[in-house]
Formats: C-alpha cells, sequence, structure tokens
C-alpha cells in the first residue's frame, strides 16, 4: 500500500511538474484582457500545426476537415517573424491554422468563448470541420460562442483559415510593405494569428462590458454595465479600492439600463506624473450566489480642449509625445514578451517624453495596461495605411473595424486622443473621404464623448478636436513655419487652396501640435547607403545634440504649439531615425535627451490667451 501511495505521489508530483513547465514554456501567457480579467480561462498560444494555400483552394480541398498540417507555427507571432519558428516573409495570400482544444469539463452549464486578440484580416473558424464565424480586422480583438459547439470534458478540432489581400486597397496594413522588400517607411508585414487566442467560461448571465467614465469635477465614477442575459432579480456589485481599502461600492439590478454612480471622498488623480490608479471588482450576484466575478481598475483623469490648449484635469498640459510604431526584430507586430511590452515605456520615459503616438498600428490592450500602470499618455491610432480612403468598401471596413477598437479600448485612462487616420494626402475632399471621416468623428463621439479626435494627422482635416500638422525642417526654418499670422491659415501639410483641397476644413481654434518632427538620423557609416533619417546627415554626437535642442527651442518659442511628437522611440529596420537602436539599447546620453525634451514643462502654469488667425 505504502509503495503503491509512493507511486502515485509521484505520478502526481510528475504531472504538476510537467503542468509549470508547460505554462512556462506559453509564449505570451499573461491574461491578455487585463482591465476585464476572469480567473476561468485557457491560454490557447503554443505549437500548431499550419499550411499555407497560395491558390485559396483549401476549401475545395476540405482543410477545414484536417485534423493536422505538415508544419509546426508558434502562436501568437506571425509566419514572418522569427518567434514563429517559420519566417516567411514573402506575401502570404491565404493560411490554415490548426489544434486540438479540451473543455474544461467544470465549464458545464456556462457559455463557452474562443478569444483572438488580433488575426490579420479575414479569419474564419471551423470547428470539427463545421463553420462557425467570421471576423474581419488587421487589429481588433473578437470573440467567438461556442457553447452550443462544443462538449465540456470533451477535446474539439480547431481550424483558423486566415485570407490576406494587402495591396487591394480594401483592408488596413499600416506600415506593412506592399512591396517584396522593406523600403521607405514601411517594413516586415504581419499576417494571420498575432495575438493571444484563448479560452473562457461565463455564466450565461454574466458582464458582458463595461464603460467607466471617470468625473473628477463631481468626484465620480460611473458605469454602464452590458449583460450576455438580463435577469432584474439578479443584482451587479460594484467595489472600488485604494490599495486594500474600499472607498466606494454600489449594488444595482443586473440589466443593461443600470448606471452605476460610485461618489468619491478624496479623490486621487491620474497622471503622468501620479499615475494613480483603483482597483475595481464587478460580482453579478443570483439568488445570494456570486456567478460571475471580473477584476478591473480606473484612472481619474479628465481630457477637455478649450481655448486653443489639450486639458488634463484641467490644467493646461504639454505633451511630449514620441512615435512608437511597434515593431520588434524577432516578433514584427508582437511584442516579444509582457516585459518587453513595459519595457519601452520605461525607455520612453528615461529620456524625457510622457506619452507616445502609437503609429500605424492597433496595439494590444497589454500595452495600455502598462501605460496606465506606468503613467504614459497615448494616443491611439488606426492601421490606415495602404487603405484606398476614396473607396466605398475601404471606408465601410475601417469603420467595423475602428469601432470594435474603441469599444474595446475606451476604459484606458492613457488614452487621451483617438486618431483614425495617418497622411491622408491623397484623400479627394469629396466622395467618401469626407463622408467616413464625419462618420467616424460622429460615431467615435457618441462611443465615447470623452477624449478628442484628431481625425487625420498631418493635415486632410475634415472634422477634428486637434489640429495636427507635420514637419521635418531644422532649427529657425520651423520656428518661421509656426508662427500664426492674423488672417491667415497657419502651416499646414496641404494647400487649401488647391482645387482638391478647397472642401477640407480650416483651422478654428483647435490645439495645434506638430505630431510629428525631428527624425533625426544617427546612422553607423557601414549602413548609410541602406538606411534613412530626416534631413542631412549628421556626423557627430555634438552635432546631433544641437540640432535637437534647437529643434524642441524652436516649438517652445511658438506660443500656439501645445504639444510635440518626436520620430521616433526605436530604429525600424531601414528607418533609422530612432532614440534607439532597434534592438532597444541606447544610442545617446538619457540624461542629455531629457533635458532637451523636459525643457518644455508638462503642466503649462500660466496659460496666455492664444490670439487665433
Amino acid at each position: 500500500m505504502r509503495k503503491l501511495k509512493s507511486t502515485v505521489m509521484a505520478i502526481i508530483a510528475l504531472m504538476v511538474l510537467g503542468s509549470v513547465e508547460s505554462n512556462a514554456q506559453t509564449p505570451r501567457p499573461e491574461y491578455p484582457r487585463p482591465q476585464f480579467e476572469r480567473a476561468d480561462w485557457v491560454n490557447l498560444n503554443g505549437t500548431w500545426t499550419y499550411a499555407f494555400d497560395f491558390g485559396r483552394t483549401g476549401a475545395e480541398r476540405k482543410w477545414n476537415e484536417q485534423k493536422s498540417f505538415d508544419n509546426k507555427i508558434t502562436v501568437p507571432f506571425c509566419p514572418e517573424s522569427k518567434l514563429s519558428g517559420v519566417e516567411y516573409t514573402d506575401f502570404i495570400n491565404s493560411i490554415w491554422y490548426q489544434r486540438n482544444i479540451n473543455i474544461p469539463a467544470g465549464w458545464d452549464g456556462k457559455k463557452i468563448f474562443l478569444n483572438f486578440g488580433a488575426v490579420d484580416y479575414d479569419a474564419t473558424i471551423y470547428i470539427d470541420g463545421k463553420y462557425v464565424a467570421n471576423h474581419k480586422g488587421a487589429g481588433s480583438s473578437f470573440s467567438i460562442d461556442l457553447t452550443n459547439k462544443v462538449k465540456p470534458g470533451s477535446s474539439h478540432n480547431l481550424i483558423v483559415r486566415v485570407n490576406d489581400d494587402l495591396r487591394g486597397g480594401l483592408q488596413p496594413g499600416g506600415k506593412q510593405s506592399t512591396g517584396y522588400y522593406s523600403a521607405g517607411c514601411s517594413y516586415t508585414r504581419t499576417t494571420g494569428i498575432w495575438q493571444t487566442v484563448w479560452m473562457e467560461a461565463v455564466a450565461k448571465e454574466g458582464l458582458k462590458s463595461v464603460f467607466a467614465v471617470p468625473d473628477i469635477d463631481q468626484k465620480q465614477l460611473v458605469i454602464q454595465p452590458q449583460f450576455y442575459t438580463e435577469k432584474n432579480a439578479n443584482s451587479l456589485v460594484v467595489t472600488v479600492y485604494d490599495g486594500k481599502k474600499v472607498v466606494a461600492t454600489k449594488t444595482v439590478p443586473a440589466t443593461n439600463n443600470s448606471v452605476v454612480v460610485l461618489p468619491f471622498k478624496n479623490l486621487k488623480l491620474w497622471t503622468p506624473e501620479t499615475p494613480n490608479l483603483y482597483d475595481v471588482t464587478y460580482k453579478v450576484v443570483s439568488a445570494g450566489k456570486t456567478i460571475d466575478e471580473v477584476k478591473s481598475y480606473a484612472g481619474m483623469r479628465k481630457i477637455h480642449c478649450e481655448g486653443g490648449y489639450f486639458y488634463l484635469n484641467n490644467k493646461p498640459y504639454y505633451q511630449r509625445l514620441v512615435l512608437d510604431q511597434g515593431f520588434y526584430p524577432d516578433g514584427v507586430w508582437t511584442a516579444p514578451s509582457d516585459e518587453a511590452l513595459k519595457r519601452d515605456i520605461e525607455m520612453s520615459k528615461e529620456v524625457g517624453f510622457n506619452g507616445a503616438r502609437l503609429h500605424q498600428k492597433n496595439f494590444e490592450e497589454r500595452y495600455f495596461y502598462w501605460a496606465d500602470k506606468l503613467g504614459y499618455i497615448t494616443w491611439a491610432e488606426f492601421a490606415s495605411w495602404d487603405l484606398n480612403v476614396n473607396n466605398e468598401l475601404a471606408a465601410r471596413n475601417t469603420i467595423s473595424e475602428w469601432t470594435e477598437l474603441v469599444e474595446r479600448d475606451r476604459n484606458h485612462p492613457s488614452i487621451v486622443t483617438w486618431t483614425p487616420f495617418n497622411e491622408t494626402w491623397g484623400a479627394a475632399d469629396t466622395g467618401a473621404y469626407p463622408r467616413m471621416m464625419i462618420d467616424l468623428y460622429n460615431i467615435t463621439k457618441a462611443m465615447d464623448p470623452t477624449r478628442p479626435i484628431n481625425d487625420a494627422s498631418g493635415d486632410c482635416h475634415v472634422l477634428t478636436d486637434i489640429w495636427t500638422v507635420h514637419n521635418y525642417k531644422r532649427g529657425q526654418d520651423l520656428q518661421n513655419d509656426l508662427v500664426f499670422k492674423a488672417g491667415e491659415e497657419p502651416y499646414r501639410n496641404i494647400n487649401i487652396n488647391d482645387r482638391r483641397h478647397q472642401n477640407f476644413a480650416r483651422y478654428d481654434g483647435q490645439p495645434y501640435m506638430v505630431d510629428e518632427f525631428g527624425g533625426l538620423g544617427w546612422i553607423k557609416p557601414e549602413e548609410r547607403s541602406s538606411s534613412w533619417g530626416y534631413g542631412a546627415q549628421i556626423e557627430t554626437l555634438e552635432e546631433f545634440y544641437q540640432i535637437l535642442k534647437d529643434e524642441v527651442e524652436a516649438l517652445k518659442a511658438s506660443k500656439h504649439v501645445v504639444g510635440f511628437c518626436y520620430t521616433q522611440i526605436t530604429d525600424v529596420e531601414q528607418e533609422k531615425n530612432g532614440i534607439y537602436y532597434y534592438d532597444r539599447t541606447p544610442k545617446f546620453d538619457s540624461k542629455r535627451l531629457k533635458e532637451i525634451f523636459e525643457s518644455i514643462p508638462s503642466v503649462i502654469e500660466n496659460p496666455v490667451d492664444l490670439i487665433q488667425p
């Protein structure tokens, strides 16, 4: 008996050890949705099988019924990346993925969801050979209800087919190259699954989502919940903590009509300098029993624009942003680890930036989590490049995905501006483009009236709360462009008198920001023939520091400029104008950079009346 018991214990020990080792080997093991976290979930990252389908004939060959494919890939890394184990960098117009999924027996009686952080672009899901769902998007998250498709305690075959047509002009691509090679501002492509895939069990009457709106003027947090199934007899209990101390709690009926208002006595505000966060728990209670529990957090802060200034917590606030394109040498669009996301923000703060314009990529929620935690303001931007902005179907695809992103990310206090587009300088001032911009503005405001919208970074403005321009001139030339002259349009990137542009918006007193400048190349001599930065070649470090200082001084002297974005935080492939190298090692003396960028204080203590043109 003792020998049998010893053997059983040894087997259990090996099983536990195996489980630990398996978890340790799971890439990106952290919960992917930190503002809406449940305990009962299964991470599906790791080894999947796959096959390329260049002729798009897999459906004809019934690949949806395949039990496995011949090749292996590590999810959630795209097949173009080193971390995927594939590293195929030519165009992939179709790829099929396969893995088995085991549904825990304890999930019986619950709703079962299959969640994708992001799949680029057209994803079709099959379970046991049968069609389940389709989703289109380059970077938006989506959930599929598998409740009636799988059986708790059983194993099922999951197939994901992804079609990608980057060069078709109807889908967003961001900075993905439309040529074979990376060139100019375009880099290695991302195809297929590139964010975490996971399953989750939820009570049928569980909480579907919340919209949490901080109201610092009235010292309250206002929450609008939504449930999978409403039941008036159920209750939603919301509790807010400051550390371990309960600072507010409220119980309301578990219906979509409920509004939860949580007053605060001693409010701790969120800023980049003091990133105070409150922990929040949501519990759905039925007949005295908690049937669903979600952990979250909230930051109490206010954003608004007034009199030509951007305000944070009712004080004019100067945004010292850096352009962050979110590319990684080994993961392309996917950070190799959660720590890498955190470190990118820490590196930026170390050299004097208080935030980032997240450029031409739909960043994952874990990035916003670290921005919230570390105190770092962000502009959330759509991956709009490669879209034909004058095409009606491209507009339809944009509106659909953009609304998914806004709904997903609107509770993050670090996000202070929505930016749907970048440099739409080929846009027509009539037709699909202006209609799309107006629709995006109005839809975004309806979903989230608390943040300003920068409709198109770098001009072609149609309807915007922030006026942005791009200018890569240096020193005095930069300053000369930024002088406001009475009765004239300020500097902008399009000629408003050109007949192609005359119907675009004219400047109307919005906060005026240079949301791209600098881009100063610091390039090793042996790399100069294949790399680039903006402006004339810089030969010495002292020359670099002086040029940078002159540019920041030019912005500082331009009293109408109330924020900037420096290009960029790291080199990306052939574009070598980063503050850091592509591998995140430093190029410069961080203390000197910090002194230069922070020569413009964040808080504008004595704002003057800005004279509008």
